[in-house]
């Protein structure tokens, strides 16, 4: 990933083109085929916090070009203070423990992480939405378990019966699962052995969960005191498990494991430390655009590492294969590349890639960027790109990466992604702050480093996204005793 973007400096143009390759962005190259090619000296140096690079010279000079072309674009660069401001809530950590002796407390818990087919029973995530249960428990909480699960979280815990003799076995409580009859459910609390506790039958069979229905989360929260949110990485969607019943319940407060997932988000978007870069992998530029805008307005430094690198090399002139271009992307990622601009801020991408045969699948060959042949298609990042990645990150106090780091599907890949942790992993242990993103991300890391407590990882990418693009998290906004009582709508 040699190629920097920085658009104060002078430019190398290379012609060459191919029949199959798109280009001419309609709003950035108007009158020729231009190849914009970067490369950046070793030497690449950091002052005051960021970077400073040294190009070579070039035969074409296109800044007053490419601004000219960029007139029409009103680039909304994020405002990092809004991004900043949560919501005031309260925790369990915080409410008063004798408040919990024999009132109702309904805990809606993250089936993904409690049940999971790739739950780590021994990571953070597990032992902190245990901990939740056995807490709430302890204190004398008659406690109701509630949440939504699937054959896709997990195959062997589909009924109300297994997951309440799984969850028996892991809080060492017994579990007695309940039928969802509302009328029933406070006097079921009352006739039940005082050491066990509750679980609800399965949400998502229900669809007044997923319209939020008011009356169904009245229904829901018939008979309970007390909610306990703890199931943070839901908390982009508007369910009446997590946001509706806020209303009926006279305190709402998150779970020890939700607080432990906000605290990380909080982390990880945190300018506290220079330089600071982002790892952006994936694809699906437009709909992450405004996430990238406020990842471009915060960053020292944008490194692509997925199908999104092929968005911005498309809008700076470069060849890219037609069916790799994102449609409706172009004006995103020449809003995305003002900003850098504006900034003097590095955006890297792929100079050479690991592309496969689409006739002899098991042929594998590195092109440049520049000169993919018809018949190929690229799977991963080339050596030359991974040493410019490396070179760059080295100089870094933090790291956030999101977003799985591979160009295509096919199982067969050359383990850019691997190399990329191995990277982290080195950095991680000179005191690098390092948070990835995402549940490839985080399995590439775990596979390859030696001790993962020196990360922060978060396994789900969605709610990351959600917050990076400016949207309100309502499960964390019905948190928020002030918006309730006020009747502000979440």
């Amino acid at each position: 990933m040699a190629q920097f973007l920085d658009l104060h400096r002078s430019l190398f143009l290379n012609n060459s083109s191919s029949h199959n390759f798109l280009s001419k962005p309609l709003m950035l190259v108007q009158r020729r085929s231009l190849f914009y090619q970067y490369y950046a000296s070793d030497d690449a140096f950091l002052k005051s916090g960021g970077f400073q690079f040294s190009l070579q010279a070039g035969h074409w000079e296109v800044v007053d070009h490419f601004e000219a072309c960029s007139l029409s674009h009103k680039v909304k660069v994020c405002e990092g203070a809004k991004r900043d401001t949560f919501p005031h809530i309260q925790t369990l950590k915080k409410f008063p423990k004798e408040e919990l002796f024999r009132k109702v407390v309904m805990v809606r818990f993250d089936s993904i992480i409690l049940l999971g087919k790739e739950r780590d029973q021994h990571s953070s995530s597990f032992t902190s939405a245990l901990s939740t249960i056995k807490y709430l428990h302890e204190a004398g909480a008659k406690v109701i378990l509630a949440s939504n699960w699937s054959e896709k979280i997990s195959s062997k815990l589909l009924t109300a019966e297994a997951v309440a003799e799984f969850l028996a076995l892991a809080l060492q409580i017994k579990v007695v699962p309940m039928k969802f009859a509302t009328r029933q459910m406070h006097s079921m609390t009352e006739g039940r052995p005082k050491s066990s506790i509750l679980l609800l039958e399965n949400l998502s069979e229900f669809k007044g969960e997923f319209a939020n229905c008011s009356k169904f989360a009245e229904q829901l929260s018939l008979g309970v005191d007390i909610f306990v949110n703890d199931a943070f990485f839901q908390s982009h969607k508007i369910l009446a498990s997590t946001v509706g019943v806020s209303r009926f319940c006279y305190a709402c407060v998150a779970g020890f494991h939700f607080e432990e997932s906000l605290c990380l988000l909080k982390e990880a978007v945190r300018t506290n430390k220079k330089p600071y870069v982002a790892i952006i992998g994936g694809g699906n530029l437009l709909n992450k655009a405004a996430a990238l805008r406020f990842l471009a307005s915060r960053c020292d430094g944008l490194v692509f590492v997925g199908n999104m690198a092929f968005q911005i090399m498309h809008a700076l002139g470069l060849p890219v294969p037609a069916k790799l271009v994102e449609l409706g992307a172009l004006e995103e990622a020449l809003n995305i590349i003002q900003i850098a601009n504006s900034r003097s801020m590095p955006i890297l991408f792929p100079k050479d890639f690991w592309c496969i045969n689409n006739h002899l699948p098991a042929q594998l060959e590195i092109f440049p960027a520049n000169c993919m042949s018809d018949g190929w298609e690229p799977v991963d990042f080339g050596p030359n790109s991974l040493e410019a990645v490396t070179s760059l990150l080295s100089k870094c106090e933090k790291i956030i990466w999101i977003g799985p780091a591979k160009f295509s599907l096919p199982n067969q890949e050359t383990g850019g992604a691997s190399k990329v942790a191995q990277v982290l992993d080195k950095l991680s242990q000179n005191n690098c702050d390092i948070t990835v993103v995402g549940n490839m991300a985080c399995k590439t890391l775990i596979r390859e480093s030696r001790n993962v407590l020196f990360y922060k990882m978060i396994k789900n990418a969605s709610v990351v996204w959600a917050f990076l693009k400016g949207r309100k998290l309502p499960g964390l906004m019905a948190l928020d005793r002030h918006l309730i009582c006020a009747g502000i709508p979440i």
